[in-house]
């Protein structure tokens, strides 16, 4: 069971308020580590380095500072995380499906159509205790060719459950509106789910967390707002640390009318506690914030993505990783 820290006494807070440090989230300021290709889906490996995707496919960097391929951009790669072996599980968005990486260097495809049809692009993805793979299938571009489509023909952005390699089930289907980032809680009592649809007007750009039941489905009548990005941009990647705070990737720098205003949740990672309240606001300079992953040796820095710089921040608190470590 995970361990939660009960937050007494808060102020109310404004996202972009100098947010005072409070007990168990001090923290070190951002550095920039460069702009290296770090687009989305950090993940720190078993090797003690950080992995990334973006325009230049799958990168590591190594405790050192170098920086390898893993992957080459072909696979117009996403999410990124390790699962309880250690092998390395990617969301490949350009070919549209959810890909594993064998001790060997071997590719295993885990899935890349449900009922018969492709993916629109999984984005995403989180492990639970028993090893089963969750990911999201957003669509952001061009929507005409998205083949997955709902009994009354709607098109489908949904979450799905891989229990084994080409064995998947769908958990959601229209409980929210554009699924981005995913996490599991490390209880596995809960599914959060980040809703960011940024290319209309009128839409939710929220955290919502269900109740996540034993048999990997989730329960719509627990669906549960946790924050709220109202008219700026919406959440993206989310992590969490062993006392319960998410950090969630979310906001923009620049106004993009008419869709993302910048002006009250600016581009950086938000430090939410379990019941929903502002803790901690860590601004981003540059391009959008994607994602984020807890690394190093002792967990205690924070990696971060955004326009393509991978940036880092030394916390008090480690977050969690879902791999056997050494």
């Amino acid at each position: 069971m995970m361990t939660r820290k009960h937050f007494t006494a808060l102020l109310t807070l404004t996202p972009l308020a100098l947010l005072a440090q409070k007990p168990g989230i001090k923290r070190g300021e951002p550095v920039d580590l460069g702009a290296i290709g770090a687009g989305e889906g950090p993940a720190w490996g078993p090797d003690n380095s950080i992995y990334f995707s973006g325009s230049k496919g799958v990168l590591r960097r190594t405790d050192e500072g170098r920086v390898h391929e893993v992957r080459d951009k072909s696979a117009g790669t996403n999410g990124v995380m390790f699962d309880r072996e250690g092998r390395m599980v990617t969301c490949e968005s350009g070919n549209r499906r959810i890909v594993r990486t064998e001790k060997d260097g071997s590719i295993t495809v885990l899935t890349d159509k449900f009922e018969g049809h492709p993916f629109n692009s999984p984005n995403d993805l989180a492990i639970d205790s028993q090893g089963r793979i969750y990911f999201t299938d957003p669509r952001y571009g061009r929507r005409d060719n998205m083949e997955i489509k709902d009994k009354d023909g709607k098109s489908v952005e949904g979450v799905y459950r891989i229990d084994a390699p080409g064995k998947v089930s769908r958990i959601i289907t229209h409980e929210v509106d554009r699924p981005n980032g995913v996490l599991i809680s490390p209880d596995d009592r809960y599914l959060y789910v980040a809703d960011n649809n940024n290319n209309n007007t009128g839409v939710e750009r929220k955290l919502f967390r269900f109740d996540l039941k034993k048999d990997g489905t989730i329960a719509p009548s627990s669906k549960k707002s946790i924050f709220d990005w109202e008219d700026g941009r919406g959440p993206d990647g989310l992590k969490m640390d062993i006392e319960g705070r998410l950090y969630v990737a979310g906001g923009i720098n620049r106004e993009n009318p008419p869709y993302e205003s910048s002006k009250k949740f600016k581009s950086g990672v938000y430090v939410i506690s379990p019941e929903g309240k502002l803790l901690d606001f860590i601004h981003i300079p540059g391009g959008d914030t994607t994602n984020c992953a807890f690394g190093g040796k002792d967990l205690k820095t924070l990696f971060i993505t955004a326009g393509g710089n991978l940036w880092s921040v030394n916390v008090e608190v480690p977050g969690y990783t879902y791999y056997k470590r050494k």
